[in-house]
């Protein structure tokens, strides 16, 4: 397995890491009624720590799509290589900082760990483009 696809592994796991921690923190403010029931009523809305994981699971989700868009092209054109494999590791490694940052509510350093990780991202899609050596 390539470096590149350990690194999507681990990253699917950070996913669910954030589809976890953001259930259990609104069942948490819902209640398990809530959860268990036909929720014909909308969930109110996530305060605090949870909506924080919330809007943390919302946006691993905006940029993952991209990540593994950028990982199976390194993989399909055979253009992996150092600069991917750390492009991947940097991406899976803020996003990993992001989370506890997040749910913190530490502002700078989220948006800092959410720079680093677009900038790994462009790093793997960077090694995918025909022009990119």
């Amino acid at each position: 397995m390539s470096p590149e696809l350990r690194w999507l592994a681990w990253s699917l796991l950070l996913g669910l890491l954030h589809l976890v921690l953001a259930a259990a923190a609104a069942r948490g403010q819902s209640g398990l009624p809530w959860a268990l029931g036909p929720r014909d009523t909308p969930q109110p809305p996530l305060t605090g720590m949870a909506g924080r994981l919330q809007r943390a699971q919302a946006n691993f989700m905006e940029t993952f799509p991209f990540f593994l868009g950028a990982v199976l092209l390194v993989q399909l054109s055979g253009r992996g290589g150092s600069a991917s494999a750390l492009g991947a590791a940097i991406y899976v490694w803020a996003r990993l900082a992001y989370l506890p940052l997040y749910a913190a509510g530490i502002p700078y350093l989220r948006t800092l760990a959410w720079g680093v990780s677009v900038a790994g991202l462009l790093m793997v899609l960077g090694s995918a483009l025909p022009w990119a050596g």
